[in-house]
C-alpha cells in the first residue's frame, strides 16, 4: 500500500475541537512534527478534514 508523509504547517490555535482531535489521531503532535502513514481510504478522509493545516508528501 502507498504512503503518504504529513507535516503540521499551521497552527490549531483558534482552529475546532474537531479539527484539533483529527490532527491528534493521524499522530501529529506539534508543528513541524511529520508522520509517515498508510494512505488508506479512512487516513486520506482525516487528512482531507485538515488539509489545510497540513502539508502531504507522496511516497
Amino acid at each position: 500500500m502507498a504512503k503518504v508523509k504529513v507535516t503540521q504547517i499551521r497552527s490549531v490555535i483558534g482552529r475546532s475541537e474537531k479539527q484539533r482531535q483529527v490532527l491528534r489521531s493521524l499522530g501529529i503532535r506539534r508543528m513541524h512534527h511529520t508522520v509517515e502513514l498508510e494512505a488508506t481510504p479512512t487516513v486520506m478522509g482525516m487528512i482531507n478534514k485538515v488539509r489545510h493545516l497540513v502539508r502531504i508528501e507522496e511516497r
